[in-house]
């Protein structure tokens, strides 16, 4: 049975080279000490997914906006949930699919991965949430929410 989650932590990033990976790498400590020290099954897809969220979102953060980035993670309600704030304050929007379209995917990526996925303007710059589902059982203390039952596939 999991116990409490861990608490949440938040990064500063800068912009050096490496800041993108090392964004991916604290993402996969942060899910592996939820599983190890609290108990919280994080299959090794959730874990895949959350790095490239965390990669597509603050790349964006960082090409876009001036100044300092920070990548806040957490757990609740049986997702990770990834906060970007940056200081631009404009909104960012996904754009059509364009099969020829050379790169400028990131955000539709995003989109197709997570439960949940919000932005907002911050007093200062804007503020990106996305909610990414960890495991698809309903557990004690971290169901879902969303009342979906998890599926079975063939075999199972």
């Amino acid at each position: 049975m999991p116990q409490a989650t861990p608490d949440d932590v938040t990064f500063a990033l800068d912009g050096a080279d490496g800041c993108i990976a090392g964004a991916r790498h604290r993402t996969s400590e942060f899910l592996a000490r939820a599983r190890s020290a609290h108990g919280v099954p994080v299959p090794a897809r959730a874990t895949d997914l959350a790095q490239l969220v965390v990669s597509e979102l603050v790349t964006n953060a960082l090409k876009y906006a001036p100044g300092p980035v920070l990548l806040r993670l957490g757990i609740a309600d049986g997702a990770l949930e990834i906060e970007v704030w940056d200081s631009d304050p404009t909104l960012p929007l996904a754009r059509a699919a364009d099969t020829g379209r050379v790169g400028q995917h990131g955000l539709e990526i995003v989109l197709a991965v997570v439960r949940g996925f919000e932005a907002r303007r911050e007093p200062v710059g804007k503020r990106i949430t996305a909610r990414l589902d960890l495991f698809d059982e309903v557990l004690p203390g971290l169901g879902r929410p969303d009342g979906r039952q998890r599926r079975r596939s063939q075999g199972e």
